[in-house]
């Protein structure tokens, strides 16, 4: 692949498929959102959608370092409802625990993106899925090795 200038139309999109089973959410929302901008590639444009597609499997077991699960003093996320006194708080363990836990990794990636219009472009090359299925078998999908990268990517599970 030669480095250069690029257009839209010979930018090749690859599929790829990560199970973020005991991945650590930090660490995986950072490796992802860097395949979505396309960074991992000597094609990469900063103003172009030169990323790749990414299928993520198991997103509802995922983990937090440290104490940010803790129902009471853990991570927690906010947000408005637009009525006058409609700030809402809800923690990780709450949200991983509820009904749609994969929204805890949507949050991560998003935020790990720049603030541009681009980013709900690149958003959209996002799957994720909280079950170890996903429909996208025809697109042939690369398995990424996340657990490999770094011993840290991965938390280990303490048997009791």
């Amino acid at each position: 692949m030669r480095t250069g200038t690029y257009k839209q139309s010979e930018v090749h999109k690859e599929w790829f498929v990560i199970d973020a089973e005991h991945a650590v959410v930090g660490r995986l929302a950072a490796e992802v959102a860097k395949i979505l901008k396309g960074k991992h590639k000597p094609s990469y444009m900063p103003y172009l959608d030169c990323g790749d597609n990414v299928i993520i499997i198991n997103a509802d077991k995922v983990h937090f370092t440290g104490l940010k699960c803790d129902l009471q003093n853990g991570k927690m996320y906010h947000y408005h409802t637009g009525f006058v006194g409609g700030l809402k708080t809800r923690s990780a363990g709450d949200i991983l625990s509820g009904k749609y836990p994969e929204r805890v990794l949507k949050m991560a990636i998003l935020r790990m993106l720049k603030k541009t219009a681009q980013r709900e472009k690149l958003m959209g090359n996002l799957r994720l899925y909280a079950g170890a299925h996903h429909p996208h078998a025809g697109q042939n999908p690369v398995v990424f090795d996340f657990a490999s990268l770094n011993p840290k990517n991965i938390k280990r599970v303490q048997k009791l």
